[in-house]
């Protein structure tokens, strides 16, 4: 017995070698030299004949794999990118002019005197008011309300309903309870204390094509023709989409300042070119349509 306990000893395969490398980004090509070594010292891998073709068959799918995933970063950056300026379109473009009787006009004046100058949002497309501040995106609406340092969570109330929010520390009037400017996902929103000083709510916008004027209706509005959408993303788009917006985006900001957009400018050219090779000609009444 003793004898053949030994046989079967020595018969057992050698424990493999554990695997040591430290990846460095600037070198991979050496990294994956390190590792073919390894696999052909401790497998019989290299010894297939097929081994090149299976190897490049794996490079190739794990190259596709990585261009696939790309092209799908750079089409959501698009379609987020194209989603802002429409927004921003939508929000900033005038209304149709109607012409109003005296009574509708006073009633439009005190409306106005009620609710103020609308002021210009914070650095987050917010605004900063006595108990909180808030910011947005066009798909989600962030909340900072500082709260006594020390504050447990246990003593938060909040409550986050499709088109109310109430916060509120327990034993305390609220914080913020009033109705929503527009209906939010509930399922999408959370909120959570930061630091034992502050609570942060997060509220996802149900229509992400326009921008709040406030939080909560009744509060001080902002100028949303004055809200700054992130462009940052617009270096992720190929040149010829990255030109379409950057003028839709032109030509938005002069209407915001009542100036005439890229094709009224090309517009006014050709016809001030035309004037001057024509003097002869009385161009006093002329108008571009």
């Amino acid at each position: 017995m003793a004898i053949l306990s030994e046989y079967e000893e020595d018969q057992k395969p050698s424990p493999s070698k554990p695997f040591n490398a430290v990846f460095d980004p600037s070198k991979p090509l050496g990294f994956l030299e390190t590792v073919f070594d390894f696999v052909s010292r401790e497998s019989d891998l290299f010894k297939s004949d097929s081994v090149v073709k299976d190897v490049m068959a794996l490079v190739r799918s794990t190259k596709e794999k990585a261009e696939t995933e790309e092209r799908k970063r750079k089409e959501k950056a698009e379609k987020r990118v194209k989603e802002e300026v429409k927004a921003e379109a939508s929000v900033s473009a005038p209304a149709p002019v109607k012409e109003l009787d005296e009574n509708e006009k006073m009633a439009d004046a005190k409306d106005d005197e009620k609710k103020g100058p609308r002021a210009a949002p914070n650095r987050g497309n917010g605004l900063d008011l006595d108990k909180y501040s808030w910011g947005q995106s066009l798909q989600e609406v962030t909340i900072n309300i500082p709260v006594p340092p020390g504050t447990k969570s246990r003593f938060i109330a909040c409550d986050i309903k499709k088109n109310h929010l109430k916060v509120e520390l327990k034993g305390q009037p609220p914080i913020i309870d009033g109705e929503l400017f527009q209906s939010v996902k509930v399922d999408d929103c959370f909120w959570s204390l930061e630091d034992q000083k502050s609570i942060s709510v997060l509220l996802t916008k149900h229509n992400q094509m326009e921008w709040w004027k406030c939080l909560v209706k009744g509060d001080p509005e902002i100028d949303t023709q004055k809200v700054e959408p992130e462009n940052s993303k617009l270096s992720d788009l190929d040149p010829e989409t990255r030109q379409t917006v950057e003028k839709m985006m032109f030509d938005q900001r002069q209407k915001t300042m009542g100036l005439p957009t890229s094709d009224e400018m090309q517009k006014q050219e050709i016809l001030k070119k035309f004037m001057a090779e024509h003097p002869e000609m009385d161009f006093s009444r002329a108008k571009i349509n």
